[in-house]
């Protein structure tokens, strides 16, 4: 398969960016190092490149309804010009993917979904349209994306001249022109920190990422953004969530309204009875890894490793791991094993930092 290129390809070059295959595109793992990228977003501003993601429209009198119907949280309540995270499931409360719903209008709607799951979610989504008086186009090729974060973004974008209006709450979209060219500004991000995400053609992106990057933003790349979703324990499809797990799996029970009158998977997770925990571990030696067995304290494996990495800010060995409710042991203690040893891990009931979003 061609690998594919976003509009920046050539912008991370010229910076020097450690490039890497990822869902199909070369995308920039680092510019500088891990942990100057992860310090920068943390106390002042970076950028990423996250144009290979996938925007869907959907458009018409039933937009806000079909969108309901498709995801588990609540959409139809949710004010204009607000943002909705939700996962997308199938019949049988599985996870499709996680996506970003954002309600431009009563009868438009803009979705996020993520790269490696475009087609899948095109398929899905398609194939639900009957009944519904709207239409789904797939925008995904004219977009491109960039995600400033960090607690100097809003200053950033305000001293560019992007952002005017004075009240812009978190979890919000717009829609605005500047310098001739139509955009999309949505308060949302990966990070756990304040931040935004702008949705603009190909050339005015790349004017974009060179005015912020001139104004202070640290260009930042793909492990920078791990670390940094890892740190505030947001999942990530394909690790925390898979088509092999429901959302009451992976401790998103609070994006499942099974109030809602109807939406597809409810049945399913009415009746279903949770397999697994997903659960925040630490270690004060050893970086855990993806696939890494975690164990009670009779050495019994009982679940493993989803995602784990050395946290820039804490300086200690983080993961989430799914472990099976039938085996989670009830003195809460909790070993990793790494080569053959098994090292104590420090349980975690909330994120291992807190962010800094509005």
């Amino acid at each position: 398969m061609t690998i594919q290129k976003t509009s920046l390809h050539n912008e991370h070059l010229i910076l020097k960016a450690k490039m890497a295959p990822f869902a199909g595109f070369d995308m920039p793992l680092q510019y500088t190092s891990v942990k100057e990228e992860v310090q920068a977003v943390r106390t002042s501003a970076g950028i990423f490149d996250v144009s290979h993601m996938g925007e869907f429209l959907v458009e018409g009198m039933d937009a806000v309804a079909f969108v309901d119907f498709l995801i588990t949280n609540d959409f139809t309540n949710a004010q204009d010009r607000k943002a909705v995270y939700s996962p997308l499931c199938r019949d049988n409360g599985t996870v499709i993917d996680d996506l970003i719903a954002y309600k431009l209008g009563h009868q438009r709607v803009l979705i996020c979904v993520n790269a490696s799951n475009i087609k899948k979610d095109w398929d899905w989504m398609s194939s639900h349209l009957s009944g519904f008086n709207c239409t789904l186009k797939n925008l995904s090729d004219d977009y491109s994306l960039l995600a400033l974060q960090g607690p100097k973004a809003e200053s950033l974008l305000r001293e560019l001249g992007l952002l005017e209006i004075k009240e812009f709450p978190y979890y919000s979209i717009m829609e605005t022109s500047f310098q001739n060219e139509a955009i999309i500004i949505a308060r949302t991000g990966y990070t756990g920190e304040d931040g935004f995400e702008i949705f603009s053609g190909h050339h005015f992106a790349q004017k974009l990422w060179r005015d912020l990057i001139s104004l202070g933003a640290k260009p930042c790349g793909l492990a920078a953004r791990d670390v940094l979703r890892l740190e505030v324990c947001y999942p990530l499809y394909g690790h925390e969530l898979s088509d092999d797990v429901t959302p009451l799996d992976s401790g998103l029970s609070w994006t499942v309204k099974l109030n809602k009158a109807l939406f597809i998977g409810k049945q399913a997770l009415l009746d279903y009875l949770p397999k697994f925990q997903l659960i925040k571990l630490s270690l004060d030696k050893g970086i855990p890894r993806e696939g890494y067995e975690v164990l009670d304290s009779n050495a019994r494996v009982i679940g493993k490793v989803t995602s784990g990495t050395m946290s820039v800010v804490t300086g200690k060995g983080i993961a989430m791991a799914l472990v099976s409710k039938e085996k989670n042991p009830t003195d809460k203690k909790y070993f990793i094993n790494i080569r053959n040893t098994n090292y104590e891990a420090q349980l975690h009931t909330k994120a291992f930092i807190n962010g800094g979003h509005k």
